[in-house]
């Protein structure tokens, strides 16, 4: 949600913002205040309308009191006609607020002054990397590693549930729980995060309050009661905040969570059918932070460590790009990817994005902070990212990890997690 009073006082950046967005910034701003205008000028004639009906309709009495039938008579009349014009103005208020609260909210965040400009992930800036890629002579991909050790079934997962789905057996489903454990254990233990156990369904005000309404709806899964299956645990654990005044001095607020995750990927038809890459349900490990407006900066680069931290216990080879203009999420303000490498590719993939809203989620969930002593609130800023999603880091390891005979080594930072076991496909 955008402040629209900011709109109309100072137009120029979200008119540079939004056409380093693809649109067309001076129309959009244009459209915005003439409905703006159009609004304000309602709701004043409005407000003088039933200041005026209010005075006949005093006048009306001290007319009767007087035993003035004539006066009266005209008086009650006037009434009449300020109630049609009344509702005449009630009406331009309410379609024309409803009009320009629905541009509002389907226009995305503005960039970030150090965003840089560019139109898709071609135009992405490499920040840093970590790792040498893993040099594996005939690279298989995960799937066919998967389905070579008998614990990946994607026929039965299609004949149960369609595509876009996979069933894990065996230990390399211990390895996918192993996974979310330990990175929920990193997090809270190494990095102050705290373990939240959210809802997986959602009603409208968190789906929108997190900008996934109105504009996303056809990726979302919707029960027959309305609700929505969360995407990603961004979703409930910014909602914690919806509609709550939370006093500064407990900011930053750091929380985490291991979810199911549930996209329809309605926009990702033909791309990356093949495994485990792009899924209909998966699990991931979320981060969220809520801040003031003075911590959220450094509060974005310190999550965006956070979630690196992850893949360099891990060993995983990986690079960390900042998203340019063009290739931003709707609601970030700005944005890191992290990209594993995955050998059977022979390139980097996204694994983790971490983004910084600063206010844009919470003024669309009303949440806000005050300093104790204080009689004044302002909006919460709002960070989120993956740290990580647990099925593409469990394909990364897989790919990474393989060795020649098809079997897959386990991360020394996992052998706590699957006591006894240092591979999948054998004991050596």
């Amino acid at each position: 949600m955008h402040d629209i009073r900011a709109i109309r006082e100072t137009p120029e950046p979200y008119e540079k913002g939004w056409d380093a967005k693809g649109l067309s910034g001076s129309a959009v701003v244009k459209q915005i205040l003439g409905f703006d205008a159009t609004l304000r000028a309602a709701q004043t004639a409005l407000q003088a309308a039933q200041a005026e009906r209010n005075e006949a309709s005093k006048k009306i009495g001290q007319a009767k009191a007087a035993k003035d039938e004539a006066e009266a008579s005209r008086l009650m009349a006037q009434v009449e006609t300020l109630k049609a014009a009344l509702e005449r103005e009630a009406e331009t208020e309410r379609t024309t607020a409803e009009a320009l609260k629905e541009i509002l909210d389907t226009l995305p965040n503005i960039p970030a002054p150090d965003v840089p400009h560019g139109e898709g992930e071609h135009d992405n800036l490499e920040v840093r990397r970590w790792g040498e890629p893993f040099a594996i002579k005939g690279a298989k991909d995960h799937q066919t590693v998967g389905e070579a050790l008998g614990l990946m079934d994607f026929e039965a997962a299609a004949r149960m549930s369609g595509a876009r789905f996979v069933v894990l057996k065996g230990e390399l489903a211990r390895l996918e729980r192993a996974l979310g454990q330990f990175m929920l254990d990193f997090q809270t233990r190494e990095h102050g995060y705290l373990e939240v156990s959210p809802p997986l369904l959602v009603n409208d005000a968190a789906a929108y309050g997190t900008d996934k309404l109105p504009k996303f709806a056809d990726d979302l899964f919707q029960t027959t009661d309305g609700r929505w299956l969360i995407p990603t645990a961004e979703v409930p654990l910014t909602s914690l905040v919806m509609g709550q005044v939370v006093a500064e001095e407990e900011l930053p607020m750091r929380l985490t969570a291991l979810t199911p995750c549930f996209r329809s990927e309605a926009g990702a038809s033909g791309r990356d059918t093949r495994g485990m890459i792009r899924q209909h349900q998966f699990y991931k490990v979320e981060l969220v932070s809520i801040t003031t407006p003075e911590q959220s900066e450094a509060e974005h680069e310190r999550m965006v460590g956070c979630a690196e931290a992850v893949l360099k216990r891990l060993e995983l080879p990986f690079r960390t790009m900042l998203l340019c203009t063009g290739d931003m999420g709707f609601g970030a303000r700005k944005t890191y990817d992290l990209e594993v490498w995955i050998p059977s590719e022979d390139r980097y993939r996204e694994i983790s994005s971490c983004s910084n809203t600063g206010d844009f989620q919470a003024r669309r969930m009303n949440a806000r902070s005050k300093k104790a002593g204080e009689k004044g609130t302002r909006f919460v800023h709002t960070l989120n990212g993956s740290g990580l999603a647990v099925g593409r880091t469990l394909v990364a390891i897989m790919e990474n990890y393989q060795d020649e005979d098809g079997r897959i080594a386990i991360p020394q930072a996992l052998h706590p997690y699957l006591p006894g076991l240092t591979h999948i496909g054998g004991k050596a």
